[in-house]
């Protein structure tokens, strides 16, 4: 099918797929996401979130992004309130921080939600290479 200029024949959804597929193809080593899974349901993020972290994972990946379940399993996270820097750490570091503004924003979401995400991000840390052993 042939795209239209800036691709107005797809959705939104759509455009930001052919967006990744394109940075795929070029195998960038550098990859900016803004909102990338904002315009897409939740199995279609989580399907997208894996394919960034297996096609990119010798990439250095800056992730925008609102949906916490997106940059839970990052190495790095940033918060900001109000464009300033809050905190910046691996998720599961935030996490155990009673005051942290990343944690009361997971906590926001409910406990069932919080448990989920405090294990996928404790999971990540311990595997990741940043953890000392």
């Amino acid at each position: 099918m042939p795209v239209l200029a800036h691709g107005q024949n797809f959705s939104t959804g759509l455009r930001q797929i052919l967006c990744l597929s394109r940075a795929i193809l070029r195998k960038n080593r550098i990859i900016i996401l803004d909102e990338a899974t904002a315009n897409v349901d939740l199995r279609s993020d989580e399907l997208i979130q894996r394919t960034i972290r297996e096609k990119f994972a010798n990439s250095t990946v800056l992730t925008v992004a609102h949906r916490i379940n997106t940059v839970i399993d990052s190495d790095r996270v940033l918060v900001m309130d109000a464009g300033v820097a809050v905190e910046v750490d691996a998720p599961y570091v935030l996490l155990k921080n009673n005051d942290g503004a990343f944690r009361k924003m997971v906590e926001a979401l409910g406990q069932q939600e919080y448990d989920r995400l405090y294990l996928k991000a404790k999971a990540k840390f311990e595997r990741s290479t940043f953890c000392e052993k």
